[in-house]
C-alpha cells in the first residue's frame, strides 16, 4: 500500500510531521491501526536499524527517526485496542547503579520500541534490586544492563546472581563500551551485544520465541 510505504519513507527520514499527517490519512481511510503500525512505523524503524548497524546513519539520524516514530504511535494508540494493542514483549532497561551514563541506554530504548516491544526504561544508577523488583512488577521477558565505566560492571553480576535466586524467567542483557562477550560470559548474562540495532534484534527473537 502505497501511503505505509510512504510512511516508512519518512520515518527513515526522520521527518515528524509528514509522518503525523499521513498516519492520520491512513486512518481516515480507514487502514488498520497494526498495519498502519507494523507495516509503516515499525517496517520504517527496522531500515534504521539496519542502517545503523552497518554505520549508514548515525546516532542523530536514529534520534530524528524514533522521534517521527513516536509521533505516528501517539495517534495510532486509541485505535490499538484488545489483542492489537498487545506488545510483543516487554523488557526493563537501565543503567546500573554507581552509573550516570545514558545516551547508550537510550539507543537501546528507541530500537527496541522501534521492535514494537514495551520498554520499561529506569534510567540511570539502577541497583539489581530495583532491576528485580521491576522485572516482577511488569511481568517481563528481559533484564537489559547498561554500564560505561569498568568500575561498575560488577553490578551486572549482581543482577545475574538476583535473578537467579528468586528463580525468575528472565533473560540478562548486558552491553556498554567496556562490556565484552568474555564479561557476559564470567558472569552468566544471557547475551551480549555490540550495539544497539543488534540489542534490540535479539531482544525481539527471543520474546518472540519465549511468548507464551
Amino acid at each position: 500500500m502505497a501511503i505505509l510505504e510512504d510512511i516508512s519513507a519518512f520515518v527513515q527520514q526522520g521527518r515528524a510531521k509528514n509522518v503525523k499527517a499521513l498516519v492520520a490519512q491512513a486512518l481516515e481511510e480507514g487502514i488498520d491501526a497494526q498495519q498502519i503500525l507494523n507495516d509503516g512505523l515499525l517496517a520504517g524503524m527496522d531500515v534504521v536499524g539496519e542502517r545503523f548497524k552497518k554505520n549508514e546513519v548515525y546516532v542523530p539520524e536514529v534520534l530524528l527517526s524514533a522521534r517521527a516514530m513516536n509521533m505516528g504511535t501517539e495517534l495510532l494508540k486509541p485505535h490499538l485496542q484488545g489483542e492489537a494493542a498487545v506488545q510483543k514483549g516487554t523488557v526493563v532497561l537501565g543503567t546500573v547503579k554507581g552509573d550516570l551514563h545514558d545516551i547508550g541506554k537510550n539507543l537501546v530504548h528507541m530500537m527496541m520500541e522501534g521492535k514494537g516491544l514495551e520498554v520499561i526504561d529506569l534510567g540511570v544508577d539502577v541497583s539489581a534490586e530495583r532491576f528485580i523488583e521491576a522485572a516482577k512488577e511488569h511481568n517481563a521477558s528481559i533484564i537489559a544492563c547498561s554500564a560505561l565505566l569498568t568500575t561498575t560492571m560488577g553490578e551486572m553480576g549482581n543482577v545475574v546472581q538476583l535473578v537467579k535466586q528468586n528463580d525468575l524467567p528472565v533473560a540478562v542483557m548486558v552491553g556498554g563500551a567496556p562490556v565484552t562477550q568474555a564479561f557476559a560470559d564470567s558472569i552468566g548474562a544471557d547475551c551480549y551485544t555490540a550495539d544497539a540495532a543488534s540489542c534490540a534484534d535479539w531482544a525481539l527473537q527471543y520474546c518472540q520465541s519465549h511468548a507464551s
